[in-house]
C-alpha cells in the first residue's frame, strides 16, 4: 500500500499541512494563464484568421465550462483516490491543451484544445481547494483565499512575459512554450501531494470562531438542500460579470481606445492594457486570501455583503470614468479586487455548512456555477456588436453583484443559520 493510501494513518508535523498548501497554490499558478492570459490571445487570433471575436470567446466559454462542470466528478475522485492522480491528469491536460492551441488552424480545433485544457483546469483547481478546505479546518476562509490567489494572481508575474513573446515570437510559439514549462511543473508537483489526516495535527473544527456542521453531506444531498442553490445562484450572479470583465478587457480596452496608450514604469514602457492586466492579476489574487481571512473572523454572510456591493459600485464607475487611461488601469483594479474572492468565500461557506469529509465534491459542485456564469461571456460580446457600445453589459454586470450582495445578507444568513440548527451544529 503507499503512503498516499495510508495517509490517514501517517502523523505529519505542523508545517506539513503548509507545505501541501504551498505546493496546491503553486500548481494554481501554473494554470492561471488558461483563463487570465486568454484575452491576450484573442485579439492575434482574430487578427491571423479573421474570426470574430465572439466566435474566438466561444472556445473560452467553453474552456470555463470543462473547467467547472466536471470539477464534482473530480472532487469525488479526489475524495476517494487522493490528490496526487487527479492533479497528473490535470497538469498533463494541461499542457496539451496549450500545445494543441499553438496548431488550431480552425474554430473547431480551437474548442477542442479549450475543452481539454478545461478539463485539466478544472481538476488541478478542484484538487487543490478541496485539499485546502481539508488541511485548514481552522483556517478555511485563509486557506482556500491563498489556494484561489495562486490562480487570481498566478498569472501577475507572466502577463509581461507573455504579452512580449506574442510581439516578438508570435501568439503560437507563446502557447507552445508556456503550455510545456506549465504542465511540467505542474506533474512534477503532483508527485509529493497527499490526502490530509482525519485530525490534522490536532486541529479540530472547533477552533474556528465560525460555526460549522459536525454533519458530513455528500453531493447528492447537498443538491436536496435550498441553501446550496441559495449560494448557487449567488455565484452564478458574482462570476458572471467577473468573467465578463476577465475575458473582453481587450476587447473594451480597444474599444475605449486605451490599447495604444503607454506607460512609462522605472524606465519600462509598458501599453495601458498590460499594465493595467499586470495590477489587476496580483489584485485578484490577494483578495482572495484577504475577505477569506476577514470571512473567517466577522463571518461569510457580512463579507460578502461588503465584497458583492464594492463590486457593483466599481463596475458602474468603470464604465464611466474608464475611458481616462489612469483611471482604467484603477479601476480595473477594483473591479477584479472586488470580484476574485468569491473562490474564497464559497468553498469556505460550503464546508462549513456540509462538513470537511466530502469538501472536495461539494466544493466542485458549487463550483460549476462559474461555468453557468461563463454564458455571459458570449452573450456580452453580442450584445456590445448589436448596440455598438459596452453601456448595456456594464449596467447589467453592476445590477447582478447588487442582487448578490442583497441576497447574502437578506436570504442566505438566516436561511443558513436555521440550517445549522436542523443539524445541530
Amino acid at each position: 500500500m503507499t503512503q498516499e493510501n495510508t495517509g490517514a494513518a501517517v502523523v505529519r508535523p505542523p508545517y506539513y499541512r503548509w507545505m501541501q498548501l504551498i505546493m496546491g497554490i503553486i500548481c494554481m499558478a501554473m494554470i492561471a494563464n488558461l483563463q487570465y492570459g486568454w484575452t491576450l490571445f484573442v485579439n492575434p487570433i482574430a487578427d491571423k484568421y479573421g474570426w470574430s471575436k465572439t466566435a474566438i470567446q466561444v472556445a473560452f466559454t467553453i474552456f470555463i465550462l470543462t473547467e467547472t462542470w466536471l470539477v464534482p466528478i473530480e472532487g469525488w475522485a479526489v475524495d476517494k483516490f487522493g490528490p496526487r492522480p487527479v492533479v497528473l491528469f490535470g497538469g498533463l491536460l494541461c499542457g496539451i491543451g496549450w500545445v494543441m492551441n499553438s496548431h488550431a488552424d480552425s474554430l473547431m480545433y480551437l474548442y477542442i484544445a479549450a475543452a481539454i485544457s478545461g478539463i485539466g483546469a478544472g481538476a488541478v483547481y478542484g484538487t487543490c481547494v478541496g485539499s485546502a478546505l481539508k488541511w485548514f479546518p481552522d483556517r478555511r476562509g485563509l486557506a482556500a483565499g491563498l489556494t484561489a490567489a495562486g490562480f487570481g494572481a498566478g498569472s501577475a508575474a507572466t502577463i509581461i512575459p507573455i504579452s512580449t513573446m506574442i510581439s516578438k515570437s508570435g501568439y503560437e510559439y507563446t502557447f507552445l512554450f508556456f503550455g510545456v514549462v506549465q504542465g511540467l511543473i505542474v506533474i512534477l508537483l503532483a508527485l509529493f501531494m497527499v490526502r490530509p489526516p482525519a485530525h490534522v495535527g490536532g486541529v479540530v473544527a472547533k477552533v474556528s470562531k465560525l460555526r460549522q456542521s459536525k454533519v458530513d453531506f455528500t453531493p447528492t444531498q447537498i443538491v436536496r438542500k435550498p441553501v446550496f442553490w441559495v449560494m448557487y445562484i449567488m455565484f452564478v450572479l458574482v462570476a458572471a460579470g467577473g468573467l465578463m470583465a476577465t475575458a473582453q478587457m481587450g476587447p473594451i480596452a480597444k474599444d475605449f481606445k486605451i490599447d495604444g496608450v503607454t506607460f512609462n514604469i522605472m524606465g519600462m514602457i509598458l501599453p495601458a492594457l498590460t499594465f493595467a492586466l499586470a495590477i489587476d492579476r496580483v489584485l485578484n489574487g490577494l483578495t482572495r486570501p484577504f475577505f477569506g481571512w476577514v470571512s473567517d473572523q466577522i463571518g461569510r454572510e457580512k463579507t460578502m455583503f461588503i465584497a458583492f456591493a464594492l463590486e457593483s459600485v466599481g463596475i458602474l464607475a468603470l464604465y464611466y470614468w474608464g475611458r481616462d487611461p489612469i483611471m482604467f488601469v484603477i479601476l480595473t483594479g477594483v473591479v477584479f479586487f472586488a470580484w476574485g474572492e468569491i473562490y474564497s468565500l464559497f468553498p469556505a461557506t460550503c464546508a462549513d455548512t456540509f462538513g470537511t469529509k466530502n469538501a472536495a465534491g461539494n466544493a466542485g459542485l458549487l463550483y460549476t456555477a462559474k461555468g453557468t456564469a461563463s454564458i455571459f461571456v458570449p452573450i456580452s460580446s453580442y450584445i456590445a456588436a448589436v448596440s455598438g457600445s459596452w453601456e448595456a453589459v456594464f449596467f447589467v454586470g453592476c445590477g447582478l453583484n447588487a442582487v448578490a450582495a442583497i441576497l447574502a445578507w437578506y436570504v442566505l444568513k438566516p436561511m443558513r443559520e436555521k440550517f445549522m440548527d436542523e443539524v445541530k451544529a
